[in-house]
C-alpha cells in the first residue's frame, strides 16, 4: 500500500491551501464527555471506581479539519506521526509511547534525539506501520496534516481518538495550542509561547552589530535553492528577534518558493546566509554550485557570512522546541561577529 508522504509546500500551491481555513484553531473547542463524570456522586471510600471513572472521562475536540472527535481527557498513550507533534508534546513534558522518524531522515531528529531514546519508533514521517502503531496501544493520536483518508480509516480502527493537528496554513504557534489543549495543558502551551516570544525579542536587542541584520534563509534542494516567505517558520522566529529579510525575499507568505535557476541565485543574497539541506541529493547539488562563479560572487558569501544549518529543524513546519533552537541558531552566528 502506498501511504502518503508529505509534500512540499511552494508558493504555487498556495491557492489550494486557501481552502484549509479551520486550521488547528477549531483544536480549541472542547466539551466535557457525558457518563464519565459519574464518579462525583460516589462514596469517598469508593477510590478504585473513582479511579477507573476517571481514567474513562473523554472531552470532545474539533481537530484541524473540524471534524469533531472524542478524546480520553486525560491521554496516558500518545502516539505522534509528525516531527511537530512530538515537538509539541515534549514542550509540554509528556512522553509518547510511539513516534516517528524527523523529516527527511530514517531517525528521529537530532536536537529531540536525548529526549526520545527509548520511545519506540512506528514508521517514517506521516507512513506508520500500522502493525507498530497497534503495538503501542495508543489511546491518543496525533496525526499532524495527515491527508490520506484511507490511512486516517485505519488508524480510526486502531482508535477513534486520532487527530489531524494542522493544517496546510498554520503557523506553529496555533499548532502548539491546538495540540496543548487536545492533551489537556492549554495554559502549559500559551506560557511556552509567551516565554519563547519575550527571549526572542530580548535576544534580538543582543545582536550588536548584526541587530536587526537581514538574513536570507534557504533550503537547498537537488534542483537549487528554495528562500523561505515570511511566515514560514523559521523566518518568523527571525522577525520576533528584529531581524529583516532581504528585500527580494520580504514576502508576506507561509511558503518555499520554487526552486531558482543559476541565474536567479542573487535571490538568495543577504547579509546573513543560512542554508540547509533535507537530503542527500540537495546536499551534493549544493556542494556542487559553491564552486561556481555566481555562488562565490554572492555578497554574504564574499563576507565569510554564510551559516549552515539542520534542515531537519529550519526547513519544517516547526514546533516550540524546533524555535527555540532556531533561535540559538541565530544567536550563535550572529553574536559571533
Amino acid at each position: 500500500m502506498s501511504l502518503h508522504h508529505r509534500p512540499v509546500r511552494t508558493a504555487s500551491r498556495r491557492a489550494a491551501q486557501a481552502v484549509a481555513t479551520l486550521g488547528a484553531a477549531v483544536l480549541l473547542l472542547t466539551a466535557c464527555g457525558g457518563g464519565s463524570d459519574s464518579a462525583e456522586g460516589k462514596p469517598s471510600g469508593e477510590k478504585s471506581a473513582k479511579a477507573d471513572s476517571a481514567s474513562s472521562k473523554t472531552r470532545t475536540v474539533k481537530d484541524a479539519t473540524g471534524t469533531a472527535v472524542e478524546i480520553p481527557a486525560e491521554p496516558k498513550r500518545i502516539v505522534t506521526l509528525t516531527q511537530e507533534d512530538l515537538d509539541a508534546v515534549l514542550a509540554l513534558d509528556i512522553k509518547p509511547v510511539g513516534i516517528t522518524n524527523g523529516q527527511g531522515l530514517d531517525k528521529p531528529p537530532a536536537y529531540l534525539a536525548d529526549k526520545v531514546e527509548g520511545i519506540n519508533i512506528v514508521g517514517n514521517l506521516l507512513q506508520p506501520v500500522m502493525d507498530k502503531v497497534v503495538a503501542a496501544k495508543p489511546d491518543l493520536i496525533l496525526a499532524g496534516d495527515m491527508q490520506d483518508e484511507q490511512v486516517l480509516k485505519q488508524l480510526r480502527e486502531i482508535t477513534p481518538a486520532t487527530l489531524v493537528t494542522m493544517a496546510p496554513t498554520d503557523d506553529w504557534k496555533l499548532f502548539f495550542r491546538g495540540v496543548g489543549n487536545a492533551v489537556n495543558k492549554l495554559d502549559a502551551a500559551n506560557k511556552f509561547i509567551t516565554d519563547h516570544e519575550a527571549a526572542a525579542k530580548a535576544a534580538g536587542e543582543k545582536l550588536g552589530k548584526n541587530k536587526g541584520a537581514e538574513v536570507s534563509i534557504v533550503r537547498w534542494n537537488p534542483d537549487g535553492p528554495s528562500w523561505m516567505e515570511n511566515k514560514q517558520f523559521a523566518s518568523g522566529v527571525a522577525l520576533e528577534m528584529g531581524l529583516k529579510r532581504p528585500k527580494s525575499q520580504n514576502k508576506d507568505g507561509n511558503a518555499h518558493t520554487p526552486s531558482l535557476s543559476l541565474e536567479k541565485i542573487n535571490e538568495i543574497d543577504g547579509d546573513w546566509l543560512f542554508l540547509s539541506t533535507l537530503t542527500s541529493d540537495g546536499t551534493k547539488a549544493l556542494k556542487d554550485v559553491q564552486g561556481k562563479p555566481a555562488y562565490k560572487e554572492l555578497g554574504a558569501v564574499k563576507n565569510k557570512q554564510v551559516v549552515t544549518v539542520d534542515g531537519s529543524v529550519w526547513s519544517t513546519r516547526g514546533g516550540p522546541l524546533a524555535a527555540d533552537v532556531v533561535m540559538e541558531d541565530y544567536v550563535k552566528a550572529l553574536s559571533a561577529k
